[in-house]
């Protein structure tokens, strides 16, 4: 199952958060012989793990999950990192043998290693790069992601407000070379992918669907502790960390007093739905992906039959 002529087989497993990503990428490593890694920008971080919604051992039903929880809070990390990484965790799952399924939510992370990017320093400048985060800690993530939408959209699109290190970068990249980092990006797709790649993309019919789901998923967070642990983040400074994810900073105002909790759970709302159609919009310029597209009733069955037939057609097995 893992390799095709010259090519290793690499399934993915992708889409917005809450559609049901985690689940299939079990279900598909059980079926293929197969073993998880990660593709999601926060997950990486050591003790993120109810507001990135990291699947608990139970949930992983016993399938080995790679680039999950490793990272400290304060380390930068880049989508040239986790390339580096990603393959390392490629070449060592098909040496047992076995199928690697990539699954997340982070566009850039995975489009980098399936397409064989090559990243380039695009030279630096520290005083720029103080300047914008001086800029950050004094008007705001979103003010900064505002900066970069104005200079390259493209870029802004793939890259979450909350990321500052990864907007940093993008506009000291364009500060030192006069060019948008998403340009640099494009023309480093130089080299043939070495993997034979199947991206399955889950999406549901009814964007209303998708956007209860999130909802639902936020309380539940909120019901498996995610204000505690928000709060030892906040009161350790890790809010002034890279590890900003969506469903801590959005709290600060009720640690504060500044505003009820009922209130901060609708704002986490709020931000995961917008986040879904940041990642759906970044999904949709991949026309390599093939998408199974859910209705809201759909078995679980069902999902993994499409999925199966995908596979199947793709990979003539």
């Amino acid at each position: 199952m893992t390799q095709t002529g010259d090519k290793p087989r690499v399934l993915a497993v992708v889409g917005p958060t809450a559609s049901g990503k985690t689940w299939l990428g079990v279900q598909l490593a059980k079926l293929y012989g197969g073993e998880v890694i990660s593709a999601d920008s926060m997950q990486i971080y050591k003790g993120m793990d109810i507001a990135s919604a990291k699947p608990s051992e139970e949930e992983k039903e016993g399938i080995p999950h790679h680039l999950m929880d490793f990272l400290n809070m304060d380390v930068p990390f880049s989508a040239a990192d986790y390339v580096k990484l990603a393959k390392e965790k490629i070449e060592e799952v098909l040496s047992r043998g076995k199928l690697p399924v990539i699954v997340g939510g982070t566009g850039l992370y995975v489009d980098s290693l399936l397409e064989n990017v090559k990243f380039s320093e695009g030279g630096s400048d520290e005083a720029y790069r103080e300047e914008l985060m001086a800029f950050a800690r004094e008007q705001g993530a979103e003010a900064l992601h505002a900066r970069l939408a104005e200079t390259d959209p493209e870029a802004a699109a793939a890259i979450h407000p909350n990321n500052i290190i990864r907007v940093v970068r993008a506009l000291e990249v364009c500060h030192v070379t006069g060019r948008r980092f998403s340009e640099l990006k494009a023309e480093s797709r130089t080299e043939e992918s070495p993997y034979n790649s199947l991206i399955l993309g889950l999406n549901y019919e009814d964007r209303a669907v998708l956007y209860r789901r999130i909802d639902l998923r936020v309380e539940e967070m909120v019901k498996n502790g995610l204000i505690e642990e928000a709060r030892e983040l906040w009161e350790r400074g890790g809010m002034r960390t890279s590890a900003n994810a969506i469903g801590y900073k959005e709290l600060i105002p009720y640690f504060t007093g500044e505003m009820p909790l009922e209130e901060c759970v609708a704002k986490i709302q709020q931000e995961t739905r917008r986040y879904a159609k940041r990642q759906l919009t970044w999904f949709r310029k991949n026309d390599r992906i093939k998408w199974i597209i859910l209705g809201e009733f759909d078995k679980k069955t069902e999902i993994l039959e499409k999925s199966q037939k995908c596979i199947a057609n793709y990979w003539n097995i």
